[in-house]
């Protein structure tokens, strides 16, 4: 989006997600906004170590960081990876900007600069060992990503990748849930990670600890659901919120469906935040 030219405030399709976006935008120091990473502020890669920014993601998040009380990156990720595929601990002036990696096992953020994360179950290190038996026959191009916390099976670059994951989900299933880890799907994976832990839970507590006064979410995937859901349990509670859909052929459609907002892709996401950081100031 250009600087040079003014550009109108997307209209949410429900009154409750336009609510939610005049709350922030009247009161944008008590604002919280949590995005996710992949799908949402950068493009869809068959390999994740290739996820960079979408252009222009990292000089929104700078200025929207100090546009707002506090910025949040909430994802599966583990922090470091993410760190290191943004560059956002590389910038000085920062403002309130938080990252909540593994859906909130994990933390950093602008001030203290420093990455705070618990030891891995017991269990993770048995799946990493079953792993490479149980996919001995698995389809070419089925690949795993070690999360330290968690494992990741990729099947995006598999022939069939939708026949891969069926094919292979219910043994992961029974793997993950003998040592005590549950079995999460994604696009084009599923994931073995420790259960009770979720993007809904780690946006309660980072709403609760900034003392928000209004929520913006926005992401692309099954992991977002239970952060669309936290916003409308806390609007049912008066706190207002809007949740945002980042668009693809690959989005789910209930994800979809629950958006109050729905915006085209990562390019789509930056161009909101730029709008945003128009109407205020930042």
């Amino acid at each position: 989006m250009s600087d040079s030219a003014p550009h109108s405030t997307p209209a949410p399709r429900t009154p409750a997600g336009g609510a939610g976006l005049a709350a922030l935008l009247t009161a944008p120091d008590r604002a919280l906004i949590a995005l996710d990473y992949d799908g949402t502020l950068s493009p869809i890669v068959a390999r994740p170590a290739d996820a960079v920014p979408a252009p222009g993601a990292i000089e929104a998040l700078r200025r929207i960081s100090r546009a707002v009380g506090t910025l949040a990156i909430i994802t599966g990720r583990p922090v470091d990876a993410l760190l290191e595929l943004t560059g956002l601990e590389k910038l000085s002036d920062l403002g309130e900007l938080v990252i909540l990696g593994q859906y909130g096992l994990q933390r950093w953020d602008s001030q203290s600069r420093a990455i705070t994360s618990p030891e891995p179950l017991p269990g993770v290190a048995a799946v990493r060992a079953a792993l490479p038996e149980l996919l001995r026959d698995a389809p070419a191009g089925t690949v795993v990503e070690d999360k330290h916390q968690a494992l990741v099976v990729h099947v995006r670059r598999t022939a069939d990748p939708d026949a891969a994951l069926a094919a292979l989900a219910p043994a992961l299933t029974t793997l993950a849930e003998e040592h005590g880890l549950e079995a999460a799907p994604g696009k084009k994976v599923l994931e073995l990670r420790p259960p009770g832990h979720d993007k809904g839970g780690a946006l309660r507590e980072l709403v609760a600890a900034r003392g928000a006064r209004s929520v913006l979410v926005a992401g692309d995937d099954y992991g977002d659901l239970p952060a669309f859901s936290a916003v409308d349990e806390m609007r049912a509670g008066g706190l207002p919120g809007i949740s945002v859909c980042s668009d693809s052929p690959e989005v789910p459609a209930v994800l979809r469906e629950r958006a109050d907002l729905v915006v085209g892709g990562p390019a789509g996401m930056v161009a909101l935040l730029e709008v945003l950081i128009e109407r205020l100031g930042g």
